[in-house]
């Protein structure tokens, strides 16, 4: 399998396929007002770096990078499709979107997942990211846990 990882731009339609299947997923898991996404009608959303995973031409994933401020930025938007996971897909997302975050100046990466996704728990854990306190919108989500690993 031929994989890849390009960055796009907001307009994307595959971007756009794979944050719908995302929030489908997540819909299975959690209560509409339990998702955290992106605004993509933000005036800043030009600031968020942007990827889609490809799998031999196919848009298989999605991921993203936006500031928090200072040396700080956040993993928003990861997702693999279920059918393609568990074959490296994801962790070379992972390591794209690292890349991006360090190239760009930021030191450290944070993220929130929830509770009812502990295959993502598991894999943030085995790429180095640490359990930390809740932060920002995530800190009163009875469902959020927030990580986070020094790039």
């Amino acid at each position: 399998m031929n994989v890849q990882v390009i960055e796009v731009q907001s307009d994307s339609a595959d971007l756009r396929r794979m944050i719908a299947k995302l929030d489908e997923d997540l819909l299975t898991r959690y209560r509409p007002e339990d998702i955290h996404g992106l605004d993509f009608d933000d005036p800043n959303v030009h600031r968020i770096t942007l990827m889609v995973a490809y799998a031999d031409d196919e848009p298989v994933g999605c991921g993203a990078i936006r500031p928090l401020g200072g040396e700080t930025t956040e993993l928003k938007r990861f997702f693999v499709e279920a059918s393609v996971r568990r074959q490296g897909i994801a962790g070379r997302m992972l390591e794209a979107l690292e890349r991006k975050a360090r190239e760009t100046g930021f030191a450290v990466i944070r993220l929130e997942t929830g509770t009812e996704q502990p295959e993502a728990i598991r894999f943030y854990e085995k790429n180095g990211y640490a359990a930390i306190a809740k932060y920002g919108e995530y800190a009163d989500s009875e469902h959020s846990l927030c990580y986070e690993k020094s790039l």
